[in-house]
């Protein structure tokens, strides 16, 4: 009699724990997703965070309203061929001190142009130090973004490299040749291509810099011939 009253009992049981097994893996199901979302969303807030505090700590030369405004050249895509450079004239105050002022006019090359699509460096990529030798050389160290974000590929990469130079060579008349370092390391190229080893002319008159000429057999310091520029100046206006 007593087995007889025990078996309804271990069948309800046995029906209780099926049924909160389903209801475990029901919402295991549904919430397993929704607390994966919430992870990766609070690693990206994290490293947005730690990008954040990164750039804080390596602020841009900010521009000085005192400083007299001057309309400074930039390099940027040509919005009629986008295998060419186009100077676009800007109005901005720029210090007189050249070291300062290549900060500068690096750092709004790097901020881009009212349209993104003729932008010629990585949106990400930052300006970490630059100085200047006495015989005229720049050395230009930038985060890793510069190497890593811009699409690899001959023109591309060229054409980066253009863009600083023809711009230093149009508003820092001090600047001979420019080095580019990456995190504060010589790399071999910029992306696979361009050639990182040597120095780039800026000023149309200065020859390779005694300590760093061009290797046998390069022409310069490109491991290809040099892109056709634009040099007619146009308006930054709103697209």
């Amino acid at each position: 009699m007593t087995e007889l009253a025990t078996a309804p009992a271990r069948g309800r049981w046995k029906l209780w724990l099926t049924t909160l097994l389903v209801f475990a893996v029901t919402g295991a199901a549904i919430f397993a997703p929704i607390l994966r979302k919430r992870m990766e969303r609070a690693a990206q807030l994290q490293q947005q965070s730690e990008e954040q505090a990164r750039r804080e700590l390596i602020q841009p030369v900010p521009m000085n309203p005192s400083d007299p405004r001057v309309k400074a050249e930039l390099f940027w895509l040509s919005d009629a061929d986008s295998s060419m450079l186009a100077p676009v004239v800007v109005e901005l105050p720029l210090s007189s001190d050249p070291v300062l002022r290549s900060k500068q006019v690096l750092n709004t090359l790097l901020a881009g142009p009212v349209d993104v699509e003729l932008r010629t460096l990585p949106p990400d990529a930052v300006l970490l130090a630059f100085y200047i030798l006495a015989d005229g050389t720049a050395i230009a160290d930038f985060s890793e973004a510069l190497a890593t974000s811009i699409p690899s590929g001959i023109q591309s990469e060229q054409l980066a490299v253009d863009s600083m130079t023809h711009t230093l060579e149009a508003n820092v008349p001090q600047v001979k040749r420019l080095k580019i370092l990456i995190h504060g390391q010589e790399v071999e190229t910029l992306a696979g291509h361009v050639d990182l080893t040597e120095t780039f002319a800026v000023n149309a008159d200065a020859g390779p810099s005694p300590a760093t000429g061009p290797a046998a057999g390069k022409t310069g310091a490109f491991l290809v011939q040099p892109l056709t520029l634009s040099f007619s100046p146009v308006k930054l206006t709103g697209r």
